[in-house]
């Protein structure tokens, strides 16, 4: 198996990183100087890549619990309405993000409270001069595989304001289902048993695209689109239910002859899809499922919203994991991303 990065070994060690990352969040906060709840009207979380989908996967997991509104903002601009009432969670594994340490900066000069979660760099610095909560994150993981020691510290934080109750119970039910999936998925486990390699095995060829249901399944369909694209270094696309329904689902009208044969469909599937989403998906399922060479349905495991999206997400690494692996591709370089930061560190650029 070629993997010059041990990427295959920071994807099989996420339910321990997630553990530990709870840990030291939850130690961390104890005694730090948070804002109260009731001053606060707004949450942001500033992110890019695998630092940022942490935050789409607050919005996602806690929409059911959480009274305030959640923007995940993925540019370099601080937004104007950030100030005073806005909880700025400024997330970047590597700390030198551009964009996350711009907005960082431009959340501390608005008077936000800012938390910022980072292994060092640029943004750690910053939360130092400014005075500002910094909450380390353990070093040595490439970012696109530090989702659990990024997801925690923002949900610990949450809960410590008391915006949200059983965050604990919600991490440690992820923990558990991290640790099944892995189990199932890892590379010792051989197709048809191991549902990842089943899966990279049957797109093989073909072109994915993601189709996720509602707010978590939109957020796990992204994340395998980012993990195939990075990871197996192959095209990959996604959509969402229902928002697919109003506008993608015309595509399919025509070029049938070409994307029956290139075209694959990865339906991502939960216990907390809306009963008339289900029937949604069923239906459009029906009506483009002869344009495509095929629609693979996966379904999510778990207790709970937070561990059916991060369940959902870790089997979306492994499959490209596997696609990438065995098709002789190296899963931990990136080098289209190293060429262009190379080219933008130039006067030129």
């Amino acid at each position: 198996m070629l993997d010059s990065l041990g990427f295959v070994d920071a994807v099989r060690g996420l339910p321990e990183q997630l553990a530990a990352a709870h840990a030291a969040a939850r130690d961390a906060l104890a005694g730090a100087a948070l804002p109260a709840a009731t001053d606060l009207t707004s949450i942001a979380v500033l992110g890019m890549g695998g630092s940022g989908i942490s935050g789409d996967v607050l919005a996602a997991a806690a929409s059911h619990d959480l009274c305030l509104p959640v923007q995940v903002h993925k540019q370099l601009r601080t937004p104007a309405y950030i100030g005073p009432r806005t909880l700025v969670l400024a997330v970047s594994y590597s700390g030198d993000t551009e964009e996350t340490v711009s907005m960082a900066r431009g959340a501390i000069d608005a008077g936000a409270p800012v938390v910022a979660i980072s292994s060092g760099g640029e943004l750690a610095r910053l939360a130092t001069e400014s005075g500002v909560l910094h909450l380390a994150c353990p070093g040595g993981y490439m970012p696109r595989a530090a989702i659990g020691a990024l997801v925690a510290p923002i949900l610990s934080t949450l809960g410590a304001i008391g915006l949200l109750t059983d965050t604990d119970a919600w991490l440690e039910a992820a923990v558990r289902q991290l640790g099944r999936r892995r189990d199932a998925c890892a590379p010792e486990v051989d197709a048809p048993a191991n549902p990842a390699r089943e899966i990279a095995r049957r797109i093989d060829g073909t072109i994915p695209l993601v189709y996720g249901g509602g707010a978590l399944g939109a957020v796990a369909a992204m994340r395998w689109k980012c993990d195939i694209n990075e990871n197996a270094k192959a095209p990959a696309f996604w959509a969402a239910y229902p928002e697919l329904d109003h506008n993608e689902i015309c595509g399919w009208g025509q070029h049938g002859d070409v994307t029956r044969q290139v075209v694959s469909i990865l339906e991502l599937r939960h216990a907390h899809e809306h009963e008339r989403l289900r029937r949604r998906i069923e239906v459009t399922r029906d009506i483009i499922a002869e344009a495509v060479h095929q629609v693979v349905p996966v379904e999510a495991e778990g207790e709970g919203r937070l561990a059916q999206l991060l369940d959902l997400m870790y089997l979306g690494d492994w499959v490209s994991v596997y696609l990438a692996t065995e098709r002789g591709i190296d899963p931990g370089p990136i080098p289209a991303i190293a060429t262009l930061k190379g080219i933008l560190a130039t006067p030129e650029g």
